[in-house]
């Protein structure tokens, strides 16, 4: 490893598992310190915990519900009663789509997303900018939006309405924290070998339907978004704000083909 990310610490909400999980081992890797979250899955939370600090790196564990706001209060009032100041957040924990068509959504459900994805962003991005505020300035902040910001799907209004906001609350907040000199950005994956494509994990021949349409014939794998966000975490994207960077392996330029 480079140490990239040496002398910074971040906060990585959803890192029990998949891009999240990668994505804080990876960043220990390049010598940072990380808070480790999670909402259920401790047992996975401990793991990249201890993951973390096999390459002599420091992690704590905290939980919480990001779309309940004083719960984000609480998970950031314990990751600076560790840490004395935090670098970079990562917003990864999200709720993916209910597959269920617009005139059958019921509200809660449709709440459950929003709240997840849209509001709990927002709670972390928040008390983040305040304190970084505090110290001065700077900092970074990642956000895992999807292919779905842009690309809508039958099905999915709730999850890719949630990432289209994410996408305008990014580009929004680049703009509002640029006097600061902190940068924010989206990663946004197509698809990946995660918890959210479970049955693509499971399935082989799933797996080789799905990814006919992805021109790189594959799905990504969870430690090469991580590999993008450390690019986006250190002091390489010092000029990179407000942008989304899509890893999809060409699954975007192939949406029109055929028309």
């Amino acid at each position: 490893m480079t140490g990239r990310l040496a002398g910074k610490t971040a906060l990585i909400t959803g890192s029990d598992s998949g891009i999240g999980q990668a994505t804080a081992i990876e960043f220990g890797r390049e010598g940072a310190d990380v808070v480790v979250h999670y909402l259920h899955d401790h047992a996975g939370a401990n793991h990249t915990r201890e993951q973390i600090e096999s390459v002599g790196r420091r992690a704590i564990v905290v939980q919480g519900d990001i779309s309940v706001e004083h719960q984000v209060e609480a998970m950031f009032d314990e990751a600076l009663a560790e840490f004395d100041r935090l670098d970079v957040l990562m917003n990864d924990a999200g709720v993916d789509a209910s597959g269920i068509p617009v005139a059958d959504l019921d509200t809660e459900t449709w709440d459950r997303c929003l709240r997840t994805n849209v509001y709990g962003t927002f709670f972390c991005s928040r008390r983040f900018v305040r304190h970084r505020r505090d110290q001065g300035g700077g900092g970074r902040i990642i956000n895992i939006t999807s292919v779905h910001q842009e690309v809508a799907r039958a099905g999915g209004a709730d999850y890719d309405t949630s990432k289209g906001a994410m996408l305008e609350f990014a580009k929004s907040l680049a703009l509002e924290v640029a006097p600061m000199r902190m940068n924010v950005n989206n990663i946004g994956p197509g698809m990946v070998l995660t918890p959210f494509n479970q049955e693509a994990i499971d399935n082989p021949k799933y797996l080789e339907e799905q990814v006919q349409s992805i021109p790189w014939k594959r799905a990504a794998e969870p430690s090469e978004i991580a590999k993008l966000a450390v690019f986006l975490a250190s002091d390489d994207a010092d000029y990179v704000t407000g942008s989304t960077y899509f890893m999809d392996g060409g699954l975007m330029q192939n949406q029109g083909q055929g028309a």
